[in-house]
Parts: structure tokens; C-alpha cells; sequence
């Protein structure tokens, strides 16, 4: 995985539901959920945690060997995938500013499943808005020019990274994975997004929201091995350790991996007080990626105080820009 950090980085890019479930309380009346707080939620959310508690032991046990992998991430990347070889041959052409769209479509062919990829990218409402009455893409040198180098370096970056996060084993990680992938694509689009405006590049913010995760699953797959009781471990405080840890391992196997110094620095400090530009865009597109899907799952109503309080208007706009398309 030594080619992702020389590869991806690159020139540097430029930049209403059913009825909701009984929402979980904000910490203070008045004041937006803390990010600890939509944590909480959103991992019981993914979890379909019940009433039970599980043991304190239990809980101890996962958080103390995820804070072992955290700290060797060798063990740790050992429990994701790799990425499809044609990936890398893929971004060192894009890498070139003067892509050759001929040349690019040659090394496409090989992959099938890349191909139906590019095809469906192209045809989305977001790059075909729906009063565009003009025939669909139907070629690939169509739908590479389309997208333009900036947009397939995102589509290739997602399609590489889809099987580390959504490929898993055990009871709880396999029904968790799709989830945590569909936040992860959401955090990427939407810390992109947000990126420009907060002086952060959006091709490293973009790649940012797809690793940021990578912690979060393996620590699901902890939970499968390492617990026994019918209660899933929920507490605050596991919780609150979990999404740290994980946070940490995912920037370790980033480094691992050789991802851009930027990108492994920002996974690491999103959510911390005076982070950088590009932690600060993470962090805001990780937050309203999971009030997006937990809107989208009704387990809020859109304009909730706890999804809507304390997002500013680009971060409103964006999460607007999140939901599903009609036709996905």
C-alpha cells in the first residue's frame, strides 16, 4: 500500500422523513449536541443496541486491546483488505495533468466492475440534473471527461477503499460494515465539500472522510470476538473511548499505508481544539455524514434541534446535499 501516499496525493486538488424515533437528549438545553453526543447515538444506532448493559469487564477488555492495535498498527491493518491491483496503474495516470482520456478508458477496461463505476458516476442526478433532457453517457471517454481528473481520482479513491471497509465477518460487523461505509462516503463527499471554504484541499479532505472509519471497524470486529453476553457494550464512557482509539488506528494504518502526512495528521486531531483547516473539515463533514444518516434511518426528523443546532449555513446546506439519491 506504499504507492497510496505518492499516488493520491497528487497535485493538490481544488478546490421530508417518517416519523423519527424518540430522540436522545442534548447535553445542555440550548445547546447543539456535543460531538461525543452524536457519537453516542450513532453507535447505538449501528449497533441496534437494546437496554442491556454489558459488563464493565467486557467493555474494558475491547477498549484495552483496540488501544493495543492503536498502537501496532501492523496488527490492526491485518483486519481490513487490501485494494484491487488496478488501482494503483489507474491513479498514476490521473496524476498527469494532461490525462489522456484514450488512455485512461484502455486501463478502465480491465476492470469490469470499475467500469459500471465510472458509467453510474457520470449518469448521477448531481453531475445530470434531471431537467437535462439530453441522452445518458453512454461511452466511457464520455463519462471520463465528464468527471474530469478531480472527480475520478474521488471515484477510483472510493471504489479502492469500499472493500476494506464493507467486506467483514463476524454477526456485528458484517451488518454494521454497509452502514459504516455509506457514513464514510457521506463523510468524504461532505468534507470535501466543505473544504474550499475552510482553506483545506478537497482531494486530501475527501480521502480523510474515507479512512477515518477504518478504526471504527475493526473495532466492531473486536466487539464480535471479544464479547459474549447478548448485551452490546454501550456505555458513555466505551463509547467515548472507542471512537478515540479508533480514530487513532485509523491514522496509524493511514501512516502505515503511506497516505499523505496531511491526511494522517487531520484524521488524528479531528475534533480537537484550533485542529488545522483540513481536521476541522473532517470533523465537521463526520458530523453531519452520521445526523445525515441517522435522518435518513428516521431516527430524527430533519429539522430537529439535535441535528440542525449549531450548523452553520454551508454545513446545512451540505447535509441537504448528502441525502440518497432517488435513483441509488
Amino acid at each position: 500500500m506504499g504507492w497510496l501516499g505518492k499516488l493520491l496525493g497528487g497535485d493538490e486538488a481544488k478546490a421530508a422523513p417518517a416519523p423519527a424515533a424518540k430522540a436522545a437528549p442534548v447535553g445542555s438545553a440550548g445547546e447543539p449536541a456535543s460531538g461525543a453526543e452524536v457519537d453516542a447515538v450513532f453507535y447505538r444506532w449501528l449497533a441496534a443496541a437494546g437496554p442491556q448493559q454489558a459488563s464493565a469487564e467486557v467493555e474494558k477488555q475491547i477498549i484495552d486491546e483496540l488501544t493495543r492495535l492503536a498502537q501496532s498498527p501492523v496488527a490492526g491493518a491485518a483486519l481490513v483488505p487490501r485494494v484491487p491491483a488496478i488501482i494503483p496503474q489507474l491513479m498514476r495516470t490521473l496524476r498527469d495533468d494532461d490525462m489522456n482520456a484514450a488512455e485512461l478508458s484502455r486501463q478502465l477496461s480491465q476492470d469490469v466492475v470499475l467500469v459500471a463505476e465510472v458509467y453510474r458516476e457520470a449518469n448521477r442526478p448531481c453531475y445530470r440534473p434531471r431537467y437535462n433532457a439530453s441522452p445518458p453517457i453512454d461511452t466511457i471517454e464520455g463519462a471520463i471527461m465528464l468527471l474530469g481528473q478531480n472527480g475520478m481520482r474521488m471515484l477510483l479513491a472510493r471504489v479502492a477503499f469500499r472493500p476494506i471497509i464493507s467486506m467483514q465477518n463476524g454477526v456485528l460487523a458484517k451488518r454494521t460494515a454497509p452502514l459504516i461505509w455509506r457514513q464514510s462516503e457521506k463523510c468524504a463527499q461532505a468534507a470535501s465539500l466543505l473544504a474550499p471554504s475552510m482553506r483545506a484541499n478537497a482531494f486530501e479532505a475527501y480521502l480523510a472522510g474515507l479512512m477515518a472509519n477504518v478504526g471504527i471497524v475493526v473495532a466492531f470486529r473486536l466487539i464480535d470476538q471479544m464479547y459474549t453476553e447478548e448485551a452490546v457494550p454501550q456505555s458513555d464512557e466505551f463509547i467515548d473511548e472507542l471512537f478515540a482509539q479508533g480514530r487513532i488506528l485509523s491514522a496509524r494504518i493511514a501512516e502505515l499505508w503511506e497516505f499523505p502526512a496531511p491526511v494522517t495528521s487531520a484524521i488524528e486531531q479531528a475534533g480537537q481544539e484550533d485542529a488545522p483547516a483540513l481536521a476541522q473539515a473532517l470533523a465537521l463533514g463526520d458530523r453531519v455524514s452520521k445526523l445525515r444518516m441517522l435522518v435518513d434511518a428516521t431516527r430524527f426528523v430533519h429539522d430537529d434541534p439535535f441535528v440542525v443546532d449549531g450548523l452553520s449555513k454551508a454545513a446545512l446546506a451540505c447535509f441537504d446535499k448528502l441525502e440518497d439519491d432517488e435513483d441509488e
